[in-house]
């Protein structure tokens, strides 16, 4: 009892299983009073135990991209760390910010701390750290006024590369080296200073910053539209400036498996975005609902809904475009997997006209109503339709169909009935013998006069 116990106390940590926890609870009261026999109960606890590892496998699930937009991948491994450092600047800028300001602040403190000791020493090499009586003679000239310690030298270092000048201390002409010295560290400085101004300015200036006012609707959803199955999702810009040459691209992200038997654990498929003009350009000055015909070829064509919630896949939305106030190229990401794809539903329109503007209410944003659909997939319904336009009495392919009375239709001599319909290809050639021996005009395929018109032409060209 205390193993089931524990297991009891593990389920009921997950709130989805509580009516499970409860019956539980209740088959352990009714077992200690001797109406349920143990076996029971102990089965009972290992199926539920299942169901909870099935659960947690799929909560579990690994996605591409998350709903931020960051790439959920791990990078582990990696031997060769020194080309991190041949692009210094890059590194630093993918930094965090608490990284970087330490980076920062820590060479600002090791280039004084390092100047400071040969100030130091050129002092002590010059004699000029060594006590001298305030009455006596005056001695030599030193190669910097007023450093009688290291923490003199210290602050002068500072002063030196920060460019305070307080005027208690300074160089003199007496040693050339100091002079060299001085040159050297005012060098550093301006650039410890320049790199550290363009790691703060791309940093605060990144594309992905843009990406924060872009918003895509946390569901997806797949509806009816034009009388095909159809992938929606909305995307929309919370700022009024624009941005420019935005395109939308859509990718699916599934594990697969070769006709070798190689599987391929992310194999990324592109999905054509629904544009008349067949690019993926959008103009995103209000949101937009960006949709995908599951048609013959997509990915999503076996799509069904009973399968979305067992499909092992994510789509994976880039939008990207070029901001319009500063120029920079940005980029937006987001992904939906089954669990986020609505079966089904529609998206509710948002923009209205009012005093002669159009509004947008984004508190509607991702707002769906349930409309009427088929669980079929794509392909499944155009096989349904294929039967049932093949079945049907005007599905006649070929030439030149006329009306043959009242539900048939007559070609080449013969009439054909809903009952039995016959292609053209198979109509046999003894029905147009038996039209000719009465007289009968010979009904001639359009194929058959093609060919006769290439042999005439054949013997022309031959004579």
């Amino acid at each position: 009892m205390k193993d089931g116990g524990r297991v009891l106390f593990h389920v009921g940590r997950n709130q989805s299983f509580c009516g499970d926890f409860r019956r539980l609870l209740n088959s352990i009261m009714l077992a200690r009073k001797g109406l349920l026999p143990d076996g029971f109960l102990l089965t009972r606890l290992a199926e539920d135990q299942n169901q909870l590892n099935r659960s947690h496998s799929r909560s579990q699930r690994a996605r591409f991209i998350t709903k931020t937009g960051s790439c959920n991948v791990a990078h582990k491994n990696i031997r060769e760390q020194g080309r991190f450092l041949q692009d210094v600047f890059t590194t630093m800028v993918d930094l965090k910010w608490q990284h970087s300001l330490l980076i920062f602040t820590s060479a600002f403190l090791c280039s004084w701390m390092l100047f400071a000791m040969v100030w130091w020493l050129l002092a002590f090499a010059h004699g000029d750290l060594e006590p001298r009586d305030p009455n006596g003679e005056p001695g030599p000239v030193p190669c910097v006024t007023a450093i009688h310690s290291f923490t003199s030298a210290f602050l002068f270092s500072i002063e030196v590369q920060v460019t305070i000048g307080f005027g208690g201390r300074m160089v003199t002409e007496e040693c050339p080296l100091a002079i060299t010295v001085l040159i050297i560290q005012n060098i550093l400085g301006l650039i410890i200073n320049a790199v550290m101004l363009g790691c703060v300015f791309m940093k605060t200036a990144q594309a992905n910053r843009r990406a924060e006012t872009l918003i895509f609707s946390r569901n997806a959803v797949i509806s009816t539209r034009n009388g095909r199955p159809t992938f929606m999702f909305r995307v929309g810009d919370l700022r009024k400036s624009m941005i420019i040459s935005a395109t939308v691209q859509l990718q699916v992200i599934r594990r697969t498996v070769t006709a070798e038997g190689e599987v391929i654990p992310v194999s990324q498929l592109d999905i054509q975005v629904e544009n008349p003009l067949r690019s993926n350009g959008i103009f995103l000055v209000s949101p937009l609902i960006i949709s995908h015909t599951m048609e013959r070829g997509s990915p999503l064509y076996e799509l069904s809904a009973q399968s979305l919630a067992s499909e092992d896949l994510e789509i994976i939305v880039i939008l990207e475009g070029v901001v319009e106030t500063t120029g920079i190229t940005m980029q937006a990401r987001t992904s939906y997997i089954p669990e986020e794809i609505l079966w089904g539903r529609r998206f509710v329109s948002i923009m209205t006209e009012e005093d002669g503007r159009y509004c947008v209410d984004y508190s509607k944003f991702g707002n769906t109503v349930p409309v009427r659909m088929s669980s079929l997939s794509a392909k499944e319904l155009d096989q349904t339709r294929g039967v049932q336009e093949g079945g049907s009495d005007t599905h006649l392919q070929g030439w030149g169909l006329v009306r043959a009375g009242r539900g048939g239709f007559r070609r080449g001599g013969r009439a054909c009935d809903g009952s039995a319909p016959q292609p053209w290809y198979t109509q046999s050639e003894k029905p147009e013998r038996e039209a000719e021996q009465k007289g009968q005009k010979k009904k001639v395929q359009l194929e058959v006069i093609g060919r006769q018109i290439d042999k005439d032409g054949l013997g022309e060209t031959s004579d």
